[in-house]
């Protein structure tokens, strides 16, 4: 009861496949850490990071802001 069968480890790797590796490419063009989808894998706290995504500064922002 205590183990995971190869069925649990085949649809984790299907949500890893589907969820965590789109969110690892946006992250890295907005200019963030791609590991930081990894957080995305976390209950709660992948709210907590949608939210600072949406209302914080943005690297690749403020890069730009730069070059003007």
């Amino acid at each position: 009861m205590g183990t995971f069968s190869i069925f649990h480890w085949l649809i984790f790797l299907i949500y890893v496949a589907v969820f965590v590796i789109p969110i690892a490419k946006v992250l890295r063009r907005l200019g963030f850490s791609p590991w930081l989808a990894l957080l995305a894998i976390v209950p709660l706290v992948n709210v907590i990071m949608l939210w600072i995504f949406a209302y914080g500064r943005w690297p690749r922002d403020t890069e730009q802001a730069k070059t003007f």
